[in-house]
């Protein structure tokens, strides 16, 4: 069974933003991601996954076929619940999905402390999953 992981940019236990984190804690923040699916990825569970550049940098891309598609900047949304980055994971039960969605939600943050970030876990149609 396949699970999406959604990190979005709601906080947890920690609400400054990572641009006013030291050079030093994102680092250990993205190191923990990296030893973290390297790992899933050993175990054959990570399917893939990615950290996202922040909404501003986004386009959005609206299309019918038949009219010039229309092309505009970024998401700028009022709520924080705005995709961040996310993991695909193939695992064989639900509980385990919710097992590695809990070690994500450990991600340090500044001084080292583990955000208790929210993580979002949706299960893929297997219907429409690759196989």
């Amino acid at each position: 069974m396949k699970y999406l992981l959604i990190v979005d940019y709601r906080p947890g236990v920690i609400d400054t933003p990572m641009e006013e984190w030291k050079p030093e804690e994102v680092q250990a923040h993205m190191d923990y991601y990296t030893a973290l699916n390297k790992q899933l990825l050993e175990s054959g569970e990570l399917v893939g996954g990615y950290a996202l550049r922040p909404p501003a940098t986004a386009k959005t891309v609206t299309s019918d076929g038949s009219t010039p598609d229309v092309i505009t900047d970024g998401v700028y949304p009022e709520a924080k619940e705005i995709l961040a980055g996310f993991q695909v994971v193939d695992v064989d039960t639900e509980q385990r999905a919710l097992e590695i969605a809990r070690l994500v939600s450990q991600v340090p943050g500044p001084g080292g402390v583990p955000l208790a970030q929210p993580i979002v876990v949706r299960q893929v149609m297997h219907e429409f999953a690759e196989q």
